[in-house]
């Protein structure tokens, strides 16, 4: 039985496996079709190691970097 783990916008109840921080990284295991989450840190620490094993790497550490839009009230 093959279980599939649908792509989605991460979001702030995602959390990081490792240290519990918002996740921006998904990490889909290939061999099991389970998923771990991590902050952009932890992320960087395992990459080499854990995506040759993944089928889905799920970045969304640009987003660390996007600024709020500002409104301004009249």
């Amino acid at each position: 039985m093959t279980t599939a783990v649908a792509s989605r916008e991460l979001n702030s109840l995602d959390r990081c496996d490792r240290c519990g921080a918002q996740a921006y990284v998904r990490a889909v295991l290939e061999s099991s079709a389970g998923e771990l989450l991590f902050c952009g840190h932890h992320a960087r620490t395992v990459e080499a190691t854990l995506r040759p094993m993944t089928s889905e790497w799920q970045d969304e550490t640009a987003r660390l970097h996007e600024k709020e839009p500002v409104s301004v009230d009249d």
